[in-house]
């Protein structure tokens, strides 16, 4: 599917062109992320897969300091906060150019790391239901923010799939949430649909057919599906051995028009970006 839209983000004054899908690199510094491998929490580690993924072409880090798994437990302001401090310092330290991504539902968290780390967006799987001043507080920062669709919490939102209609609905959380950014200034949107968060196996794979349908609301879009269940559970598997269910689907998001990934796995994200483009791009 081509598109026709040429979508820009303005991250702190760098234009980001999305006429290409780009690709956002996962850096966790959690200590229980559902993808072991991708847990990194010393200063090495963390810096050596930042060079790693920006040496293989992503064009985002995307560092998060609360895992979202499904029944992820709770963890306060503080541990949240000590966790990204150093990393995030690091980072700037040594890659000072690089386009930083934060995943937080956490308005204080949102406004700390953009104050003192220059952090360019913010990622909030929550999409504005757990922190009533976020939106207002992107607005304020002129952050580009990443809304995502959830129902409930990490802790309770696999209880929560019962949907009237799931596209419907999704469609609706976004144009309901979009008119309120908007409003208050917000300028750099970005949709995830928020594969695993509220949905059943089959209800990410219709998720996923028709994502083309975000398009008509008018932002571009990000998908997430980088290791997670609905891929390892239908193959039986686990997360470390869902890297080609992974590239099968970002190729099915790319060619349903998905502007950017964000994956654990950043060569074989961009392979698939080329492929895809040379496909579509073909008289």
């Amino acid at each position: 599917m081509k598109t026709d839209v040429a979508y820009q983000l303005n991250l702190g004054g760098k234009l980001l062109d999305l006429s290409t899908p780009k690709v956002m690199a996962i850096i966790n510094v959690t200590p229980d992320s559902f993808y072991s491998i991708s847990r990194m929490l010393s200063e090495k580690e963390i810096l050596t897969n930042v060079e790693k993924a920006l040496q293989e072409g992503a064009s985002i880090i995307d560092m998060g300091g609360y895992s979202t798994r499904p029944s992820a437990k709770q963890i306060s302001e503080g541990e949240e906060l000590e966790r990204l401090k150093s990393p995030l310092k690091a980072i700037r330290k040594h890659f000072s150019e690089t386009i930083l991504s934060v995943d937080t539902f956490r308005s204080s968290i949102a406004r700390y790391v953009v104050e003192e780390f220059g952090v360019q967006m913010i990622n909030d799987v929550s999409g504005g239901t757990l922190d009533n001043e976020m939106f207002e507080t992107v607005a304020n920062l002129n952050v580009a923010y990443v809304l995502m669709h959830m129902r409930g919490t990490p802790e309770t939102m696999q209880q929560l799939t019962d949907y009237e209609n799931l596209m419907s609905d999704v469609l609706h959380f976004f144009e309901k949430r979009v008119a309120q950014l908007i409003h208050l200034g917000v300028k750099d949107i970005l949709l995830d649909p928020g594969f695993g968060f509220a949905k059943t196996l089959d209800q990410n794979y219709e998720l996923l057919s028709k994502i083309s349908y975000l398009k008509e609301l008018g932002f571009p879009i990000l998908a997430g599906v980088s290791r997670k269940s609905m891929i390892y559970n239908l193959l039986e598997t686990t997360p470390g051995n869902a890297l080609n269910g992974t590239t099968v689907l970002n190729t099915l998001a790319l060619l349903n028009g998905v502007n950017i990934l964000r994956v654990h796995d950043v060569q074989e994200a961009m392979e698939a970006v080329k492929i895809v483009q040379k496909y579509l791009n073909q008289p």
